[in-house]
């Protein structure tokens, strides 16, 4: 915690090629020591206990998410949208409720009437989210009411940041703010899993969750579903860590994983930017990289898994995974965290 408040403090003093110089020179020489953990960490494909399967016997979850960290990126969604429509599938757009940035109502409706979802991401996105239980009470209030106003059900925190424990203060029905495998993380620990996972609510928050019905699933699960929230961990490389911090010319890592993740009928889950994503086709600015690299993603699996594979909203993997899969009482909280 003293060293991320030491970096988020003078992070905004220290000119953005110079941070990206210093997170390249320690994820080039990280990646050596973590080669039998990343990009695939062993035994992350065991299946949660009383796993079903994915619906109508689908193979394997692929779930689309975009975190839109500024201008540029809130510029871009719509493209990105259309991008994705055009080869059949939906994703999430996760927007920071008081970034840099204000979130237009007619973007968020045309997303969801799209068949697409609206997150929240952060709440300012400065990394000091966590900083005090105190302080994130005060935030989780304002987060609060921004999902209220954007009908919103899912979460994810600056920089990947999470406090599991904490989130059981914002009215969610997932978190989507950790990973299986992601050393280049400021919170380096994975989940070791290419599954959801139940985060059960300790008992008061149960006895508390039972007077309200926010964001609940239908009422013959609401009181499960309040006891806790679904995570969803990203399962394949961010972008950003991909293309610009490890410069890789090809989305081949890409390509093995969800390969990998398919063969053992996991969820494949990646975080694109939109900030980052060079659309235009024209040369890809400094801190952009060809469309061409996540347009051969999804390419990949509309060619060789059609038919075979379940592509949703977040929302709705979260869902599936709390109704179908026998999730711990709260009472069970305290072994569990």
């Amino acid at each position: 915690m003293l060293r991320h408040r030491i970096y988020y403090g003078l992070k905004t003093f220290v000119d953005r090629s110079i941070r990206l110089g210093i997170r390249r020179w320690f994820a080039t020489r990280k990646r050596k020591e973590v080669r039998d953990v990343w990009p695939i960490v062993p035994a992350s494909e065991r299946r949660p206990a009383d796993w079903l399967g994915w619906p109508d016997g689908k193979q394997f979850a692929l779930v689309l998410t975009h975190d839109v960290e500024g201008k540029e990126g809130l510029g871009k969604c719509r493209e990105l949208m259309r991008l994705e429509q055009e080869r059949g599938f939906c994703s999430s757009f996760n927007f920071i409720p008081e970034g840099d940035y204000k979130v237009p109502s007619e973007l968020r409706d045309e997303l969801v009437r799209n068949g697409f979802e609206v997150g929240i991401h952060d709440l300012k996105h400065d990394g000091r989210l966590f900083l005090s239980r105190r302080d994130f009470s005060h935030k989780a209030a304002r987060i609060n009411r921004y999902l209220r106003d954007w009908n919103a059900a899912g979460f994810r925190s600056g920089f990947m940041l999470h406090k599991l424990d904490w989130l059981h203060e914002l009215d969610i029905q997932y978190d989507a703010s950790t990973f299986d495998t992601d050393p280049f993380e400021p919170q380096p620990e994975g989940r070791h899993t290419i599954f959801p996972f139940w985060v059960p609510a300790p008992v008061a928050r149960k006895s508390e969750a039972n007077s309200t019905g926010t964001n609940c699933y239908p009422s013959s699960t609401c009181d499960r579903l309040r006891a806790g929230y679904v995570e969803l961990p990203y399962t394949l490389p961010q972008d950003f860590t991909l293309f610009l911090l490890l410069r890789e010319q090809t989305p081949d890592i890409w390509l093995q994983k969800i390969d990998w993740i398919a063969k053992h009928g996991g969820m494949a889950l990646v975080n694109v930017h939109p900030d980052y994503l060079c659309l235009d086709g024209a040369t890809p600015k400094a801190m952009e990289y060809p469309s061409t690299h996540y347009k051969a993603l999804l390419d990949h699996v509309r060619e060789r898994y059609e038919g075979v594979f379940w592509n949703t909203t977040p929302r709705k993997v979260a869902q599936f995974f709390a109704k179908t899969t026998k999730v711990p009482a709260a009472s069970e909280a305290s072994s569990l965290h």
